[in-house]
């Protein structure tokens, strides 16, 4: 019995430590991906004011609208798993509320994982940048597209129902590219 629990005391430790790990090196990662677009063609990103001030330009493209998106469900997803992850290190929890926190836990992975897949599958069958939320059965898509026509967006929604078994409701949104 005994035996068991340490076996089990390990494994959660090792899965906490590792997401921990994860999503601590990740905000940088973003940064870095972050700071790729912005204008580096050396133009001045200056204008004048009504008070002969000079002001920075600040230019928002579609892409920062993408990036915006992900660190929202990054943050989102983050703040969640630190919740699991205190019931699962909760000594006073029950076994049960510490199962469904790891089945949870495991589950965001998996949806991650699966949200990784279609934007790369939706971003080389389409050259569109894309951003990809699943929510249970529920399937948002937001796509940097010139061309918003309802063709598209129906091949993008086979495209995407395809990586499930189960019927999926799909939502396709254009952003002006």
């Amino acid at each position: 019995m005994i035996n068991k629990q340490n076996l089990w005391f390990l494994t959660l430790f090792s899965l906490i430590l590792v997401l921990s790990v994860y999503y601590i090196t990740m905000p940088s990662e973003l940064l870095l991906s972050n700071n790729s677009n912005y204008n580096t063609s050396g133009t001045d990103n200056t204008t004048e004011n009504v008070n002969g001030e000079d002001s920075p330009t600040v230019t928002v493209t579609e892409s920062d609208v993408l990036v915006a998106m992900r660190v929202s469900l990054d943050e989102e997803r983050q703040a969640l798993q630190e919740t699991l992850q205190e019931t699962l290190t909760d000594t006073e929890a029950s076994k049960e509320d510490k199962n469904n926190a790891y089945e949870q836990l495991k589950y965001l992975n998996e949806v991650k994982g699966k949200e990784e897949v279609i934007q790369e599958k939706i971003k080389n069958t389409y050259q569109l940048d894309n951003f990809v939320k699943i929510d249970h059965n529920q399937i948002k898509v937001v796509l940097v597209a010139k061309e918003h026509n309802n063709e598209l967006a129906n091949n993008i929604m086979r495209t995407v129902q395809e990586e499930f078994t189960d019927k999926m409701y799909i939502t396709v949104k254009f952003e002006n590219g």
